[in-house]
């Protein structure tokens, strides 16, 4: 995987011998003297050559049959929706990407898809609910933000398709170097690409792929290109670009969160911390199972002074930045309730944290002085 993801597939442009795919800006192309499209390529919104080169890696990292990059990481996530039909019953985690969560909340109430919510991690509640009434969708967040519960994709998938029902992972903190869904069961993988897969926070974008040309698959596909949910030339070159480090910056992030980890469980003024690779946490036995190389960058921790000290904490560190997102080089810290508003099931008292691939010793110093000097 680092051999591929590194030389981006080993790809050369045979026009120009350059080992950097070009950008191509143009958003038509010639047709035949006979009206015929025989290149393949129409019009950029569905067609442009820039795209390939990030969706041939993604799709070879996930073992995929073909992928597709998109506008962002909801673009790609509300596609998978919007392929659904109305009065389609759905499930999908009661703790979730919350901006992901609204929406199905509101226009996918609106376009008429039915959403049982549930508990991804309790298998006798999955399996109740798809056993209640016809399923034709499970939606799969795992390690779900930003309590980075751990859902079993295999079992999940088994049960699924035993009812007929696709399954659908959002693998954004994963990423294929940890984890590959597709291999576990799933039919459909997601990521924010904003994140880990570009990882140097200046990129927007997401990416689907599917592990066969299904008709549900076909349907992707042709609703991303008439609705215009793709990527900029661009755009796609930079995902590209950020992604022959992929392979380093998560294990790099994987090393430092799981130090930083067992480092917070030692302080008294952390009641909690939230992250796969403790044995502490409740998810660890099957996230050993389906994650190889570590347990993610992403952690939370719950302050014990409360709420308060929370956003004090924040406040006052150095090193970590107060910003919204996730999986770039540089280390982020965020008061997630008051992000996510009235409603949000996120404890008041927590705080997530995305670790970058600064040095672990002065991320971990600096968030003690920021918790011990708000929890005074």
């Amino acid at each position: 995987m680092q051999t591929r993801v590194a030389q981006a597939l080993g790809e050369i442009d045979q026009a120009s011998g350059s080992l950097i795919a070009p950008i191509h800006v143009s958003t038509t192309y010639l047709r035949d003297a006979d009206n015929q499209y025989r290149s393949g390529r129409i019009y950029s919104r569905a067609d442009n050559p820039s795209y390939l080169p990030a969706e041939r890696v993604i799709a070879s990292l996930e073992n995929a049959i073909d992928a597709k990059l998109f506008a962002s990481g909801n673009a790609a996530a509300t596609t998978v929706f919007q392929a659904l039909k109305p009065g389609d019953r759905m499930l999908a985690p009661k703790v979730m990407y919350w901006a992901l969560r609204n929406w199905l909340k509101t226009f996918g109430a609106d376009m008429g898809l039915q959403v049982r919510w549930v508990d991804m991690d309790d298998l006798a509640q999955v399996r109740s609910a798809l056993a209640e009434a016809p399923t034709r969708l499970v939606w799969i967040e795992t390690p779900g933000n930003p309590l980075w519960t751990v859902t079993d994709i295999a079992k999940v998938s088994d049960l699924a398709h035993q009812h007929g029902a696709l399954v659908a992972v959002d693998s954004t903190v994963a990423t294929p170097v940890l984890s590959r869904p597709l291999e576990l069961g799933a039919d459909i993988v997601m990521h924010s690409a904003t994140k880990y897969l570009n990882g140097h926070s200046d990129v927007i974008a997401g990416a689907l792929a599917s592990r066969e040309n299904s008709e549900f698959w076909q349907r992707i596909v042709r609703l991303r290109a008439q609705s215009g949910n793709v990527l900029g030339p661009f755009e796609a070159s930079q995902l590209l670009r950020g992604m022959r480090t992929l392979v380093l910056r998560v294990k790099q992030s994987c090393e430092a969160a799981q130090w930083i980890a067992e480092q917070l469980e030692q302080l008294p003024s952390v009641a909690a911390v939230l992250y796969p690779g403790l044995p502490s946490f409740a998810g660890h036995e099957i996230a050993k199972q389906q994650m190889q190389g570590g347990f993610g960058g992403m952690l939370s921790v719950r302050i014990s002074a409360g709420e308060a000290a929370a956003i004090g904490t924040a406040a006052r560190t150095q090193i970590w930045k107060r910003a919204t997102s996730l999986g770039g080089v540089e280390s982020l810290i965020e008061h997630r309730a008051s992000i996510e508003g009235e409603g949000t099931p996120v404890p008041a008292d927590l705080l997530r944290l995305s670790v970058g691939i600064e040095d672990p010793q002065e991320l971990f110093e600096d968030l003690r002085q920021a918790i011990e000097a708000a929890s005074a």
